[in-house]
């Protein structure tokens, strides 16, 4: 049987994240495994984990590949757009394909554009019908396709128990 790249870097990138978990130093130590993976498998060049707080109606961006223009700790308000709805409140992915879905989403739209993304996978963290959070990768205009959202869900959902353990950790404190 003939080796099988993508196969083969699929089964490392998950193997890595599976290994992750049992990492002392959580959630650091899953969220960075599972950047590396999507950058592998799927790509991106901005990647972020937001996690979703209810009551306070923001999301706390608890993971970044780019620290200085979306540091660790940013949140953002919860509001009623269609997006919120899509992704939040329904669980379901978005996929903005160019500069012009990006504008018409995000209020921060030209920075992420002056970063070189023009297309972006929002992912759903769900856990038990509710939304945890998001899984958020960006690149370059139409990188994204719905080809992409079933292996961006599964890492996605291997970033939960990561999410769930700091949000235990923080309500301890």
């Amino acid at each position: 049987m003939q080796p099988n790249s993508l196969e083969d870097s699929l089964t490392d990138s998950l193997s890595a994240v599976a290994l992750a978990h049992a990492d002392t130093t959580q959630p650091h130590a899953t969220f960075d495994a599972i950047d590396k993976a999507v950058a592998s498998t799927i790509g991106h060049r901005l990647f972020t984990i937001l996690v979703h707080h209810r009551e306070a109606r923001e999301s706390e961006r608890v993971y970044t590949n780019m620290r200085e223009a979306y540091p660790v700790g940013g949140r953002k308000p919860i509001t009623d757009s269609p997006w919120m709805q899509q992704v939040m409140q329904r669980g379901l992915p978005y996929i903005g394909r160019n500069a012009e879905d990006l504008r018409d989403v995000f209020y921060d739209h030209e920075l992420i554009v002056s970063l070189g993304c023009r297309s972006v996978l929002n992912i759903p963290l769900r856990w038990q019908g509710e939304t945890l959070g998001t899984l958020n990768m960006l690149h370059e205009e139409n990188w994204y396709g719905d080809g992409h959202v079933e292996l961006a869900r599964v890492f996605a959902q291997l970033a939960v128990p990561a999410v769930m353990a700091q949000q235990t950790k923080e309500s301890i404190a």
